[in-house]
């Protein structure tokens, strides 16, 4: 389960690296196609659905001292899920994201990057 949990992860990371890029390239009226962004959405939100039970497994990690990653990388992308909820009520009000768009990239690259080093270790 953990294996099905990074990769659906890893497609939500990619697909918002594309979301950033088009956010990033677009006139300030404009916003992403919002199709990309629920899928984006929906892998996050499921690889973390995935993840959560995934860590009640047996313990990994313990010789590299990689144990705890797990359950910092669950936060962290539940943190990332948060700021993203975050900036869906600032565009449905008429906003843009402004500084959630970066702290939600923030948590959501470092709980993947720290869930890679759990996962490979």
């Amino acid at each position: 389960m953990l294996t099905a949990a990074f990769l659906i992860l890893a497609a939500a990371v990619l697909l918002g690296s594309g979301l950033a890029v088009l956010h990033l390239r677009r006139a300030a009226a404009d916003a992403v196609p919002w199709p990309f962004a629920a899928l984006h959405a929906l892998l996050g939100l499921g690889g973390l659905g995935l993840l959560v039970p995934a860590l009640r497994g047996p313990p990994r990690g313990l010789a590299q001292g990689t144990a705890s990653f797990g359950m910092i990388a669950a936060v962290l992308i539940g943190l990332a899920a948060l700021a993203a909820g975050g900036m869906l009520v600032r565009r449905l009000r008429g906003r843009r994201p402004g500084g959630l768009l970066g702290v939600h990239a923030t948590l959501a690259v470092s709980g993947f990057v720290i869930l890679a080093a759990y996962f490979f270790a």
